[in-house]
């Protein structure tokens, strides 16, 4: 039986409230039996997203009789936040760490730290200009891409278009923002992105912010929403609006909100990310790394992207896709 998503939603209420920095006991007793210990630093628990990642890594380190902490700011606007917990597991000593960078530029001397201390790297979901071993991820940029190109396709190839990014600091930020704007100006010189504005991922910031954009540009046809956050606060926007349907709008990641805006036909697509291969394979490459020596073969590893419509919601591909966890 397929675990219900709103006791995904429960959790994440829970983990949030849960102190942030890793460690403890558990940590502690898997020293003392000579397990190897990782930390997993991700972006926050904002979101499902990360829950599934979560998922991910709880099941390798399962298959491989290793200890894996996880762990994330309270939002993801807590940068600072984040580096204090990379600095925690340096001070910890872990065999190696798992991130998601929130800001690309800002974790870069912390994680030189980490090297300079033999502890090495992996990213997920978003890398970060220093050395790491590898970057399992979305390859955000296609992703987006092919978001721009359904987009256009619900236009009809011309008229207005508004983008909502939740960062312009992350790596998936700037590649899902880059993705989507190159495309649009190689492909179709008929649409016209009026707009790129940053929500944070806040559900009722975007909604704010889209609001604005739709009352500013009234004639507007579509939209892009670069994470959950942005298209769930879009999809709010367009509702309050009664612009829902009128306006297209195409987002990105799959939480339980956004498949009812989906169904509701607030939302026309989605591009799915793989969350619970990026903790999967990640620890997987990082614990190789670590008992062998042997560096990844790639420098990124893509973890694909699925366009989730209405049509193919309920596909078994989809399903599996949208539902990894089982009993």
């Amino acid at each position: 039986m397929k675990l219900k998503r709103w006791v995904l939603g429960f959790l994440a209420v829970v983990l949030v409230a849960l102190p942030v920095f890793a460690g403890g006991e558990g940590e502690e007793q898997a020293v003392a039996e000579k397990k190897y210990v990782y930390a997993v630093i991700s972006k926050g628990f904002m979101h499902e997203f990360w829950l599934t990642v979560k998922k991910g890594c709880d099941t390798a380190a399962k298959e491989l009789g290793v200890f894996a902490t996880f762990e994330g700011p309270a939002t993801e606007a807590e940068v600072a936040a984040q580096i204090a917990m990379v600095e925690n597991a340096i001070t910890r000593r872990v065999d190696g760490i798992l991130l998601a960078a929130l800001d690309k530029k800002a974790l870069v001397p912390v994680m030189e730290k980490a090297k300079a201390a033999g502890i090495p790297i992996v990213m997920f979901d978003s890398g970060a200009d220093a050395e790491y071993l590898t970057l399992v991820a979305t390859d955000n940029r296609a992703a987006a891409a092919r978001a721009a190109d359904y987009l256009a396709e619900l236009i009809g190839g011309e008229g207005k278009v508004g983008v909502i990014v939740h960062d312009a600091t992350s790596q998936t930020g700037i590649d899902r923002r880059d993705g989507f704007l190159d495309r649009i100006k190689e492909k179709y010189p008929k649409i016209q992105v009026v707009n790129v504005v940053y929500g944070g991922g806040d559900h009722a910031k975007s909604q704010d912010l889209i609001m604005d954009m739709v009352r500013s540009n009234p004639d507007l046809k579509g939209i892009f929403a670069a994470n959950e956050g942005s298209a769930v606060g879009a999809a709010l926007a367009l509702e309050a609006l009664g612009a829902a349907g009128r306006i297209k709008l195409v987002g990105y990641d799959t939480s339980e909100k956004e498949l009812e805006f989906l169904k509701k036909g607030v939302i026309q697509g989605m591009m799915a990310q793989n969350p619970f291969n990026m903790g999967y394979l990640g620890l997987k490459i990082l614990h190789e790394y670590v008992i062998s020596g042997k560096k990844p073969e790639s420098t990124f590893i893509d973890t694909g992207a699925t366009l989730i419509t209405a049509e193919n919601l309920e596909t078994p591909e989809v399903q599996r896709l949208l539902y990894p966890f089982k009993e």
